[in-house]
């Protein structure tokens, strides 16, 4: 069973920045750390990606695969399993979260 994601798990954009998540989930833990879901905020720092002469970095993450059977407060979870879409300003995907360290205690399917 792959490990939940939680606000201190670490991913980077394909490029090298860091995703920050920010949830609303004020309830569930796992790690002792609140557990990320798909409608929650992921933004994306510090890509320094650049198309031709120009900056286009990510910015944010779109979840197109959580967690089909795992839920709280009624949002799927993520895990390391689960893919996210690393989008540009321009909402132009350029390349899948890369997911580097989460909580190794709970998992979800």
């Amino acid at each position: 069973m792959p490990n939940l994601l939680t606000t201190s798990s670490i991913m980077m954009c394909p490029h090298g920045g860091q995703v920050m998540a920010t949830s609303t989930n004020a309830r569930v833990k796992a790690g002792g750390d609140f557990v990320v879901r798909s409608s929650d905020v992921f933004t994306i720092v510090g890509c320094p990606f650049i198309l031709g002469l120009v900056p286009h970095p990510c910015v944010q993450v779109q979840w197109v695969a959580p967690n089909m059977r795992s839920k709280v407060i009624s949002d799927f979870t993520l895990s390391e399993s689960s893919v996210g879409l690393c989008l540009a300003p321009d909402m132009a995907p350029q390349g899948t979260v890369l997911i580097n360290f989460t909580q190794p205690r709970v998992g979800g399917l």
